[in-house]
């Protein structure tokens, strides 16, 4: 077998192939002909998610019919998830946007030329349609994912459900929220359940079905498109994009978190008995539900 040649042809490139095999085309002529055999320009398609999880319909069916019973009742039910880190500074930004002028940014993303890296936590509020964005200036970790629930339900939350005494997470099943980390589970008992006395039900996607976390079509992608070709140049620049992005009949709120969160961080296995967690019978590594410790302090 012969080397194997992996080439990319333009128009006018296989017009010069053909013209030495005896055949004058124009580019343009190519072009019909190939439209003709259905051919276009074609970008990868990402369509293969890997083996599923045995139990992926399953847990599947699980949270579709939690839904539909926090629905019923009224008790507000959230999907969440960090968006990638963004460099905040004179960086191009991914997408195209109407102007005049094309705006002139770095030649390269160097993190030494960034004001920071900040991560975008969103929270969708499935059932008023609403959305928050909580940047964070400091690491992706389980105890910033939490602190950005609790801001969210503080400001907006709470007001929203008044007298709620659940809350239902949808998270992705890997990441700071992933259903292994101690920290996510006791942070939520600390700052949600004990602070604001809810019973606090986490449901996770099982692996490969992350996309059908509402908050990902719900609120990042109007999000991303909004500030589609619009450079990062600071955070405010970034908290107004996305506040500029509406919702749900509504613009995003957003709000800022530069408090620092260590990584690595350890919960021992005393504080994790502590816990009043109670796993769930249908798929219990994907499925909980953490109680309040505590008579409701905070409203």
């Amino acid at each position: 077998m012969g080397p194997t040649e992996f080439v990319r042809r333009s128009l006018p490139a296989i017009g010069a192939d053909l013209e030495r095999l005896g055949h004058d085309l124009s580019p343009t002529t190519i072009a019909r002909l190939l439209r003709d055999q259905d051919c276009s320009l074609r970008v990868n398609r990402k369509r293969f998610t890997g083996p599923d999880h045995p139990d992926r319909d399953r847990q599947s069916r699980n949270i579709d019919e939690r839904i539909a019973i926090f629905e019923g009742l009224g008790q507000p039910i959230i999907g969440v998830d960090s968006k990638k880190k963004e460099l905040v500074g004179n960086f191009k930004n991914a997408g195209a946007a109407w102007l005049r002028e094309p705006e002139e940014v770095n030649v390269y993303d160097f993190l030494s030329d960034a004001e920071c890296r900040a991560t975008p936590y969103g929270i969708c509020d499935v059932l008023s349609g609403r959305g928050h964005v909580c940047v964070g200036t400091s690491a992706d970790t389980p105890a910033f994912a939490v602190e950005a629930i609790g801001s969210w339900w503080a400001r907006h939350g709470s007001e929203r459900y008044r007298g709620a005494d659940e809350l239902l997470i949808l998270a992705d099943g890997g990441g700071s929220n992933g259903h292994r980390p101690r920290l996510w589970k006791a942070r939520l008992q600390e700052r949600i359940a004990d602070r604001y006395g809810l019973h606090v039900t986490v449901c996770h996607y099982p692996t490969g079905a992350s996309k059908w976390n509402p908050v990902e079509h719900r609120l990042f992608g109007p999000v991303s498109i909004n500030w589609a070709g619009q450079p990062l140049r600071s955070l405010e620049a970034m908290l107004g994009w996305a506040r500029g992005t509406e919702v749900g009949g509504a613009g995003v709120t957003a709000s800022l978190d530069r408090a620092e969160y260590p990584t690595k961080v350890k919960v021992p296995a005393a504080v994790m008995e502590r816990l009043d967690r109670e796993r769930h019978e249908v798929c219990p590594d994907w499925n909980d539900t953490i109680s309040p410790r505590q008579p409701q302090v905070l409203h």
